[in-house]
């Protein structure tokens, strides 16, 4: 069986943006955009207040622009691939997971009532 395995790292999210999305630079003269992307859990209603808020980075060129165009409470779909990001805070390492996006398509912009 060794070498016989196929190795996939896939995330597709359909959920709710919470905000507008972050454009950052970074020391090293990177760019990237940073949203986050509310998902109601499995199982539940959307009225229940059960949801996962996950984090979504997106540094390439043309996932970045779309990211920036979206309004709060937009409907998304991402897709992407888990990474866990290690970094420094104070004196401590710490880490954390987000989604890398490859892509950001609006499925849904928001009604006018929630925009006000």
């Amino acid at each position: 069986m060794a070498g016989t395995e196929e190795w996939v790292n896939e995330v597709r999210l359909v959920g709710r943006v919470s905000g507008a999305g972050e454009e950052r630079e970074l020391p090293s003269g990177d760019v990237v955009v940073q949203l986050r992307v509310v998902v109601p859990r499995a199982g539940t209603d959307h009225g229940s207040g059960r949801v996962d808020t996950i984090d979504v980075a997106c540094w390439t060129a043309r996932s970045r622009r779309s990211a920036m165009r979206l309004a709060p409470d937009s409907v998304v779909e991402v897709d992407g691939a888990l990474r866990r990001r290690f970094f420094r805070a104070g004196a401590a390492t710490v880490s954390r997971y987000e989604v890398e996006a490859r892509r950001v398509a609006v499925v849904r912009k928001p009604s006018l009532a929630r925009v006000r």
